[in-house]
């Protein structure tokens, strides 16, 4: 972290918490590799790199719900960062506001496997 860069694992992946800068909602969470980290903060749009797909992609390149970045925090470790954005609309695939749109039911009690939508 002495470059003011995150701790990269050993996959050269560090896990990105995103959140709306205005509300404080989780949006979702991916992961960045350094090149990924360097065009976030060079563009101010996030960008981010798919373990499924190998390749880097930014936010919005097909949708065009584009998030731009206002801050990134570290957390503690180095092994973590929070980018909190503006976004242009919906950050899941599904179309929903945020990628954490199911609630486990009764948690209070254990919980249990079923999910409530909202």
């Amino acid at each position: 972290m002495s470059d003011g860069a995150p701790r990269f694992d050993e996959d050269g992946l560090v896990t990105a918490v995103v959140q709306d800068a205005d509300s404080a909602e989780v949006l979702m969470v991916a992961h960045m590799n350094r090149e990924a980290w360097d065009l976030t903060l060079r563009t101010r749009r996030a960008t981010f790199f798919s373990r499924s797909r190998q390749r880097l992609w930014e936010k919005g390149e097909t949708s065009g719900n584009t998030m731009h970045l206002r801050t990134v925090r570290i957390d503690c470790d180095g092994d973590a960062i929070l980018l909190q954005v503006h976004p242009d609309g919906p950050a899941c695939h599904t179309g929903a506001r945020t990628c954490f749109f199911s609630e486990l039911e009764d948690v209070s009690n254990g919980g249990n496997a079923n999910t409530k939508v909202d």
